[in-house]
């Protein structure tokens, strides 16, 4: 992305869409928020960054608008545009399931889509936080914000965490790809998959959340119904349903002497045991 040293949007009502496109852009380089329309003079400086503003998308030149986009274009917004000039765009559409309803609502208005979410209009609105709201409405009366404002601070820490949690998730979900094994286990009348992942010194955090990711992201998910993977609290390995699938029933495995913990509901099951024939009898057990 070409080096910059401010960052203009929109005055007036705030959105999300702008907000976290710009605190995406505080964690690539603090630089002071301005809110105002932009002149010809900002869209023709590089070293300017127009977001949601100014009816130009020049990612070379750090224009960053979709106002301009016909009626029929895909949903965009202002995040999508700087998250794909970062070449995170994919990355973020993985790894951020909010992000596609965000582009709908910015461009399509809210009963567009809740009908894609299929959902009743009602709804959205009980879906609001009470952070939202205060933060949209004291970026939307800032003039101007600067390093040292307690807004700018929060923004660069919400684009920090944005940036690192897509990074973070590519690199899990390569790691998982690379090390993690399907197991075939045989089941009455047909077989079942699980996701494996075997221990080793070095493991991402959030183990079963990104084998999650993985097995959505290599479209697995109609195969997949149980994840297996190193437990961080001891030696042994946590045993999870893959999706809620109910063909895996954990507290079958209660009493055991090597399983330490089921939860009540069964989607879970923690167990000392190291070896994996031992863990194919303990998945066998399980099956519903």
């Amino acid at each position: 992305m070409t080096p910059f040293h401010t960052i203009l949007t929109h005055p007036g009502g705030a959105h999300r869409d702008e907000f976290l496109a710009c605190s995406v852009l505080l964690a690539v380089s603090p630089a002071p928020i301005l809110r105002r329309e932009a002149t010809a003079d900002d869209l023709d400086d590089d070293q300017i960054v127009v977001v949601d503003v100014g009816h130009r998308h020049e990612p070379e030149q750090n224009n960053f608008d979709h106002h301009q986009f016909p009626a029929d274009h895909p949903p965009a917004c202002s995040l999508s545009l700087v998250l794909d000039r970062l070449g995170l765009y994919a990355d973020a559409q993985q790894a951020c399931e909010w992000l596609e309803p965000a582009e709908w609502f910015d461009c399509r208005g809210p009963i567009a889509t809740a009908e894609w979410l299929g959902i009743e209009r009602s709804i959205v609105n009980r879906l609001g936080s009470p952070m939202d709201v205060t933060l949209l409405r004291r970026f939307a009366r800032s003039g101007r914000l600067d390093a040292g404002d307690p807004l700018w601070e929060i923004m660069r820490m919400v684009g920090t965490d944005l940036l690192d949690f897509v990074r973070s998730t590519r690199e899990r979900r390569a790691f998982i790809a690379e090390h993690s094994r399907i197991w075939s286990l045989e089941a009455v009348g047909d077989s079942v998959k699980i996701l494996f992942l075997p221990r080793m010194e070095s493991l991402p955090d959030d183990l079963s959340g990104g084998m999650e990711a993985y097995v959505e992201a290599s479209g697995l998910a109609g195969e997949i119904v149980g994840l297996v993977y190193p437990d961080r609290r001891n030696t042994g390995y946590g045993l999870a349903r893959f999706r809620d699938n109910a063909r895996l029933d954990f507290t079958r495995l209660a009493g055991i002497p090597s399983v330490h913990f089921t939860h009540a509901r069964g989607f879970l099951a923690k167990t000392s045991a190291p070896e994996l024939d031992e863990l194919r009898e303990l998945l066998r057990g399980a099956l519903v």
